[in-house]
């Protein structure tokens, strides 16, 4: 037997305890944690999410730029607007280096993030669900070389870049990028380590994917240029924030009600138009002006005659 002390609305309560007391405790306890665990998954932000920068900078030589998973809006309403990172910012961010983002490859194992109804229109999307924490598997690799190699054919008139993302942007991220870089590019693990740890803004944290990049034989390229399925193009619209939508309109309201004063204004100092007179009445006036004439032409005869003398 033994006792169990718990602590429960400031009150705390001795409970004697058999061996079997003990077992179903301890499974009703664990049942909760995994729920509360799982409803955190659910509706909280990623763990270390806040410890990476967003969006990291092109590689050079390639059309590679990583970042760390956007959230969409009912994840990043938790946050103060400086810290929130959605799919818009980062195609701000991309823009301010004067580059433009053409295919985002979503390698999380999950889909609570954000969907493609949440992603720019702008933008295709594809999805390569990579379990986190083991080096990625064949069919992951191969699915990643494949959705490259598509893009670049299909895009060799332009420069848009390929957005790489999984939870905070930096291990499967990274792996998958080196992959690519040593097998398909011909780099070296050292080389290709480098340019993403710059470029990223962090170093490669998992130190089974660096060994696997550093000793591991190079994966098969066969079969990368054969077509695995097409990317979907993002749905979203950008919308304007509430407030800017509001100032604009008093903006239009206000110049609206400038022009018409205005115009009234002016109404108020023009000068009325003499109406002309109708084609009957300058006759009429015609007609009265011959007679007058006639009339003074001989009044004035009458007075005026001078016999001859």
């Amino acid at each position: 037997m033994s006792w169990l002390f718990i602590c429960r609305n400031s009150t705390l309560l001795c409970l004697k305890m058999s061996a079997g007391n003990r077992t179903l405790l301890g499974v009703a306890m664990s049942q909760q944690q995994q729920q509360q665990q799982k409803k955190k998954k659910k509706t909280g932000i990623p763990d270390g999410w806040l410890d990476y920068c967003p969006v990291g900078s092109r590689i050079p030589g390639t059309r590679f730029i990583p970042f760390k998973v956007p959230l969409k809006a009912a994840l990043n309403c938790q946050l103060p607007t400086s810290q929130s990172f959605d799919l818009w910012d980062l195609l701000d961010s991309v823009r301010r280096q004067n580059q433009e983002l053409g295919l985002i490859i979503d390698l999380t194992f999950t889909t609570r993030y954000y969907s493609v109804s949440d992603t720019p229109q702008c933008c295709a999307y594809i999805k390569i669900p990579t379990e986190g924490h083991r080096v990625p598997n064949d069919g992951a690799i191969l699915s990643f070389k494949r959705a490259v190699r598509h893009f670049l054919s299909q895009n060799q008139d332009n420069s848009r870049l390929i957005g790489v993302h999984c939870t905070h942007g930096l291990n499967r991220t990274g792996y998958l990028i080196c992959r690519y870089l040593i097998d398909v590019d011909r780099l070296d693990a050292a080389a290709a380590l480098q340019l993403f740890n710059s470029s990223r803004g962090h170093h490669i944290e998992r130190k089974n994917y660096i060994r696997d990049l550093q000793h591991a034989a190079k994966r098969s390229n066969r079969g990368i240029d054969e077509p695995e399925r097409n990317p979907i193009m993002g749905l979203a619209v950008r919308k304007e924030p509430a407030a800017l939508i509001k100032h604009q309109e008093k903006v239009e309201s206000n110049t609206a009600a400038h022009v018409k004063a205005s115009g009234d204004e002016s109404a108020e100092n023009q000068q009325p138009k003499e109406k002309q007179p109708s084609q009957k009445q300058t006759k009429r006036r015609a007609r009265r002006r011959y007679k007058t004439r006639n009339k003074k032409s001989a009044d004035g005869s009458a007075q005026g005659h001078d016999p001859a003398s």
